[in-house]
């Protein structure tokens, strides 16, 4: 079992502790301290004795991954660890189910230990994940209570190992598009489910390849010759006993993969094959025994995406695994960081520290910040996930909110944690390659996240869509009236004359006027942060609303046109929106840190997030007049200052997250750098002291030169 970091003698001792907390700032002020103990009992977040609990198992080595397994031995292992997970005398993993089957109704909670995961597997997180996040969630949210019953037990107890049988090679994010069928036969009351073409096999799916007995399969409903979209049916697909296919049955293993070895990825076939009546999954649509359909929601579009919609939960805990994994690759490469030297520079005989190099807190310091924005904005995410799934508000608008919300920031965690995974191994030079550091094996397995439960690219046309039909709500509502269309003229005019002829730059400028310091503390003031960030994202939203304005009523081919020019910005300002979303909850957070000292740091980090948000569209900011040259030149040199400010708190922020040796297991994490540094520099400090010390070579010279007449 492992032991949280906040106990101090977990820690190897760093290079950052040479300054300590109590040392004076420049202004002659106490440095503030972090207290790293209350602040990782803080990010526990609103369920932490599920978080403490996942933490601890998995800091048990019996879930750990193993490395020097094959693919087919990693495959049995991690089957073999979710059975231990099974019989956890918590069972965790069946948190989220009906209390009346031994769950526990706590959806949010859930995720909260489901994605901690990670941590130990993040083949372990995915396997899990298809068996009751996917398999049994489709169970739980699309089958009615006497399906649940009936075949919720299986699915929770892993005597019926699943696979969830959606993609397929010709449709991955096309869901509306698959060409699996499901014809009924009134005089069977069966429905016959069929694979018409190669590109309709079903693919991809975890615990196919192996280990699966049955399937959630998602097919097109047909009956009485009417094609009602993608409905959910439980098929089972091989004998328990001799694990070979059911009749009409096929697959195929999908092979090695580029990570997640440990997940049995495969592909499936059905040649007409036969159905219950009973075991399509009913919820939102059923069939009666002459072949009558009938749902609970008129629309064909709003029930696709109200079934589809009941499995968000994937996206949600893809976000919240991906920032842990960016916590592990950030961790790690803190800690080495803040351990290893390299090159001479102030001083002839010692080398300086690795974050002690303005190019080296660039690397990871931001990153920190950003992880930091992410998790506040997750654990918002997960309060709005168990809003909507416990029922307490459970309303259309907040499932649009729910869905809008974790495409959003899905799409933008898992790009993130490659992307820091990737620096993370850089900035570890050829140790940060060696798998025994685990972040080259992390950023394989986390790969296929920017993938799953949705493409990425797909994901924020979601949410850019969501933006601009808002935009539109509001726009046809404000111009109603001819007065209302005046008032829309004249603020654009307004805003063209404010924003694209200077006037604003200019008014920044002459208030800063002499003195950069003044453009600093205008950037650090939360509300011109806040109004920059949410600027962009109106700005953005708003053109490509226009743009796109005249698709409405244009032909099919001129729609497509104008949505094709624009499509790039509109994924742009989805990304705003997210960048957004997450400020906005690290700001909110803020408020909830008690400790002052905690508070001010955090506050120094959630200024380095926002800054270097803008610092990264700064041309957005300057082509649009949003941002002067005075104050755009301040953004840099103030964020490279924070950066210096939170440099003796690097580690300190990496700790709070709360992973210890049993998490990270990372041999340049140990603290053993920091030992062979110690050793080095005894060593050297031993042969000056003797006189022993070779001379160099330019010593000699420069020593020769004076000499000389």
């Amino acid at each position: 079992m492992t032991t949280m970091p906040d106990q101090r003698s977990d820690r190897p001792a760093t290079a950052h502790e040479a300054v300590p907390a109590t040392d004076l700032t420049t202004s002659g002020k106490p440095a503030p301290r972090v207290d790293v103990p209350g602040l990782a009992d803080h990010l526990l977040g609103r369920w932490p004795d599920h978080r403490r609990r996942a933490r601890e198992r998995t800091g048990d080595p019996a879930f750990w991954k193993d490395e020097s397994l094959s693919m087919a031995e990693h495959r049995e292992r991690v089957l073999a660890q979710m059975r231990l997970l099974v019989d956890d005398e918590h069972k965790q993993v069946w948190s989220a189910f009906p209390e009346r089957l031994g769950g526990g109704d706590t959806h949010g909670a859930n995720l909260a230990g489901f994605e901690e995961l990670v941590v130990a597997d993040p083949s372990l997180q995915i396997k899990a994940g298809v068996q009751w996040g996917l398999f049994g969630a489709a169970i739980l949210h699309l089958g009615t209570a006497e399906q649940q019953d009936r075949l919720l037990p299986g699915a929770m107890d892993l005597s019926v190992p699943g696979a969830f049988a959606m993609t397929e090679t010709g449709h991955g994010s096309d869901v509306a598009s698959i060409g699996t069928t499901a014809t009924y036969d009134p005089a069977t009351e069966e429905f016959v489910l069929h694979t018409p073409f190669r590109a309709a096999w079903k693919d991809y799916l975890g615990n196919a390849a192996v280990h699966a007995t049955a399937a959630t399969v998602f097919a097109q409903l047909i009956t009485q010759g009417v094609n009602h979209g993608v409905h959910c049916f439980y098929v089972p697909i091989r004998d328990p006993q001799t694990m070979e296919f059911l009749p009409g049955v096929g697959g195929e293993d999908d092979g090695l993969k580029g990570g997640l070895r440990g997940v049995d990825n495969g592909r499936l076939y059905f040649d007409h094959v036969r159905v219950p009546r009973a075991d399509l999954l009913a919820r939102y649509g059923s069939v009666a025994p002459d072949g009558a359909y009938s749902s609970p929601i008129d629309s064909p579009g709003r029930r696709f995406f109200t079934m589809l919609g009941s499995l968000v939960q994937g996206r949600v805990s893809l976000d919240g695994a991906a920032i842990a994994a960016s916590k592990l690759g950030l961790a790690i490469a803190t800690r080495y960081g803040a351990e290893r030297r390299q090159f001479t520079t102030v001083s002839p005989v010692e080398e300086t520290v690795l974050l002690d190099y303005a190019t080296h807190r660039r690397r990871l310091i931001p990153r920190i910040a950003e992880v930091y924005a992410a998790h506040f904005s997750h654990d918002r995410l997960l309060d709005l996930f168990d809003d909507v799934f416990s029922g307490a508000k459970d309303t259309p608008e907040q499932r649009e909110d729910l869905e809008t919300t974790a495409a959003a920031l899905k799409a933008t965690s898992t790009r993130f944690a490659l992307d820091t995974l990737q620096e993370c191994r850089e900035a570890c030079g050829g140790a940060g390659f060696l798998t025994e550091n685990r972040i080259t094996s992390l950023h394989a397995d986390l790969d296929v996240y920017a993938t799953f439960e949705g493409d990425n690219t797909v994901l924020l046309q979601l949410v850019a869509k969501r933006l601009v039909s808002d935009y539109g709500k509001h726009l046809a509502g404000a111009t109603k009236t001819p007065a209302g269309v005046a008032r829309f003229v004249v603020d654009q005019a307004a805003d063209a004359a404010l924003h694209r002829t200077g006037l604003r730059r200019f008014g920044q400028a002459i208030a800063d006027v002499g003195d950069a310091r003044r453009a600093a503390g205008h950037l650090r003031d939360p509300e011109t942060q806040q109004e920059l960030l949410a600027d962009r994202v109106a700005e953005m939203v708003e053109q490509a609303a226009l743009a796109l304005r005249p698709a409405a009523k244009a032909d099919p081919e001129t729609a497509a046109r104008l949505f094709d020019e624009n499509q790039v910005a509109l994924l742009e300002a989805a990304r705003a929106h997210a960048d957004l979303l997450r400020w906005s909850a690290f700001t909110e957070a803020l408020e909830e840190i008690d400790d002052p000292g905690t508070r001010r740091v955090l506050t120094w980090v959630r200024d380095v997030y926002g800054l270097t948000l803008i610092e990264r569209n700064m041309a957005w900011y300057l082509l649009n007049g949003r941002l002067s040259g005075q104050r755009a030149r301040t953004v840099t040199t103030y964020v490279d200052r924070l950066l210096q400010r939170l440099r003796p708190y690097a580690v300190d922020l990496v700790d709070a997250w709360g992973y210890g040796q049993d998490h990270l297991r990372a041999a340049i994490a140990t603290g053993a750098e920091a030992e062979r540094q110690a050793e080095a520099r005894a060593y050297y400090a031993q042969q000056r002291a003797s006189g022993n010390a070779p001379v160099t070579e330019k010593a000699l010279r420069r020593t020769a030169t004076r000499l000389r007449p």
